[in-house]
């Protein structure tokens, strides 16, 4: 007997597909659920059935061999419009399944016994059961492994759904603090393009830094682990930032081994690098000299990590040249950056150029 269509039917439909699992691959996770649960109830056939619109579909199964079936010989879809849990010991005996093909069969289903799965807000959506090809009854406890293998399903599926809507809001989050950082950049940058010589050099530090906050707030958002930045990918992202500024007699060679730090970490690293760089490009190759900036950063067997940043500007020749007021802000903002490391920034300027360098300790 075809089974009539559940007066919520379209509610039912639109809980089941919330849950992206129709047509997915199988899963060892729901394969181990109907083995055990083939084995607990010592039947041949064990299914977790999700009942579409016009089909069920098998998202695991034991003993059948077949992904999905028509409506037309499901006996699930009698189950969903019943109790929580039904056992037919013995489908030619019943109404529901008497006449179904599949229990009509040489050998035929004539046993059958399902829990119910139900969403989160009450809506059926299909059925763990196992069946066999000869009239039986469960026992009590063979029931209540049932139910509680059926629980496990429905546990495995609203986690994977609350996990999905996490990233689907933390992507929205990620989307809406980069374009509130963007135009936090624009606009430094639309003041510094209006102010004199000396402000603007300020702006663009400022900017600097507002680039590398996003770069970073990205990597962490990309990254596998939430509080982890992979220093390899980020530190070419923040030299991508300056490219813009830095002249075709300038290249940007970056060395850096594929180190982990967290967020804290990268962010100072993220500021002594664009810091050390922003000033090679305005002061290291005056009058088109042609040049070259390297940022090394090593790690070593027990852990620790030594960042070099060098230039092979004019390097000891500059240093008659009055410091300013934003370089000399910036090199107090690189010290504290290296004493969140936990290390103090060596510098040295010769004639072949100008260098910096720290080791720190990964935690």
């Amino acid at each position: 007997m075809l089974a009539a269509k559940p007066a919520n039917q379209a509610e039912r439909l639109a809980a089941l597909y919330r849950y992206q699992i129709l047509d997915t691959d199988r899963e060892a996770d729901f394969d181990d659920i109907v083995e055990l649960a083939a084995e607990l109830c010592g039947v041949k056939i064990s299914v977790i059935n999700l009942i579409d619109a016009d089909r069920q579909w098998f998202k695991a199964e034991v003993g059948l061999g077949v992904r999905e079936t028509p409506l037309d010989t499901s006996i699930c879809s009698h189950v969903i419009l019943q109790d929580d849990f039904v056992e037919i010991t013995d489908t030619l005996a019943d109404t529901r399944t008497g006449n179904n093909p599949l229990c009509l069969d040489e050998p035929g289903l004539r046993f059958y016994a399902g829990t119910l799965l139900k969403s989160r807000d009450g809506h059926p959506i299909g059925t763990l059961c196992v069946l066999d090809d000869q009239p039986r009854e469960l026992t009590e406890f063979q029931k209540k492994s049932l139910r509680t293998l059926g629980k496990q399903v429905m546990r495995e599926l609203d986690l994977r759904m609350t996990l999905r809507d996490q990233n689907i809001l933390l992507h929205e989050m990620d989307h809406r603090v980069k374009n509130s950082l963007q135009s936090v950049s624009s606009l430094v940058r639309l003041y510094s393009s209006r102010a004199g010589a000396n402000n603007k050099d300020a702006f663009d530090a400022v900017a600097r830094r507002v680039d590398t906050i996003s770069l970073l707030h990205q990597e962490l958002h990309q990254a596998a682990e939430v509080e982890t930045v992979p220093l390899e990918g980020f530190i070419p992202r923040v030299m991508a930032l300056l490219q813009d500024s830095t002249p075709e007699n300038i290249k940007i060679r970056t060395e850096i081994d594929p180190i982990h730090v967290g967020s804290g970490p990268a962010s100072a690293i993220g500021m002594i690098v664009s810091e050390f760089v922003a000033n090679s490009i305005k002061h290291a190759f005056p009058d088109g000299r042609t040049g070259e900036i390297l940022l090394r950063l090593e790690g070593s067997p027990d852990r620790k990590v030594t960042l070099t940043c060098s230039d092979n500007g004019v390097g000891s020749a500059s240093a008659e040249r009055p410091e300013s007021a934003v370089e000399g802000l910036g090199h107090r903002l690189v010290d504290a950056a290296a004493s969140q490391l936990g290390c103090k920034v060596v510098r040295d300027a010769t004639a072949d150029g100008f260098s910096l360098s720290l080791t720190f300790q990964l935690a």
